[in-house]
């Protein structure tokens, strides 16, 4: 009996016999499953793809940001902007500066 079985299941005679439409209903219902799962878990891997991806250029990014910070900090030192100006022919004042105070008038 059990032989009959397996040899019927191998020769497909459940798809043709005359109750096939409830077999062949499962079985479309089973192969559009599996296309969901798998079109499902190709979009799983886009994500993670994109996600790494993004996660790198935020870290160049960062990289650039910090580098630009350290260059801007080195051109505000004075002894930086001492030695541009001295180029040009301008040198420090000796004369320190002073405050202006202006009084109001009601």
């Amino acid at each position: 009996m059990i032989k009959k079985g397996i040899y019927s299941a191998l020769r497909g005679t459940f798809l043709v016999s005359d109750d096939s439409f409830k077999n062949w209903r499962f079985i479309l219902f089973l192969s559009a499953l599996a296309v969901v799962m798998i079109e499902s878990s190709h979009r799983a891997d886009r994500k993670v793809y994109e996600i790494a991806k993004l996660n790198e250029d935020l870290k160049e990014l960062r990289s650039e940001l910090i580098d630009g910070r350290k260059r801007l900090m080195h051109l505000r030192m004075e002894s930086s902007v001492r030695k541009k100006l001295l180029v040009k022919g301008i040198l420090p004042s000796d004369v320190p500066p002073k405050k202006i105070k202006v009084k109001r008038q009601n």
